[in-house]
């Protein structure tokens, strides 16, 4: 299978092309710029587009950090571990990390990890309640949920 060239095409297209990906939804720098790569487009232009996007707020990795952060729990039921490596792999700074997990709802959150536990033992077939502890800490934890968090919540509810 051949690798495709990307053919290049002009600034203005770029620009235009790269304004109605980021307005359609929040997206990471690193998301544009492979976009950007994609259209053929050169690192001299493809910075100066990256700079206008963020000069004219097309582009805003706080906003996307936060919304990925909201999205990611509300939709998926992902915990804040699979949520942090998920915005790391986008390359999102650290300190922008760390404050779109502050931003979450710890109610919510709390909400959700009872919930995902809750339909996870509806489908659980073990016994005993040591076995059924373990295999449900081990899916909250495969959804990026603490363990701390997941023992509590297991402690102080009937499961």
């Amino acid at each position: 299978m051949e690798k495709k060239i990307p053919q290049y095409i002009d600034k203005q297209t770029a620009t235009l092309k790269a304004e109605s990906y980021c307005a359609y939804q929040e997206r990471s720098q690193y998301e544009v710029r492979g976009k950007l790569l994609d259209l053929g487009m050169r690192y001299d232009e493809l910075e100066e587009i990256i700079a206008y996007l963020i000069e004219n707020n097309f582009l805003n990795e706080e906003r996307f950090a936060n919304a990925y952060a909201r999205g990611k729990l509300r939709i998926k039921g992902w915990g804040k571990n699979k949520i942090a490596q998920g915005l790391k792999f986008k390359q999102v700074s650290l300190p922008l990390v760390k404050k779109a997990l502050k931003n979450l709802d710890e109610t919510e959150y709390l909400e959700k990890l009872k919930e995902v536990l809750d339909k996870k033992n509806e489908s659980v077939k073990e016994k005993t309640a040591y076995q059924r502890n373990f295999k449900l800490t081990q899916y909250a934890l495969s959804r990026g949920f603490e363990r701390d968090l997941i023992f509590f919540m297991l402690k102080d509810s009937e499961l």
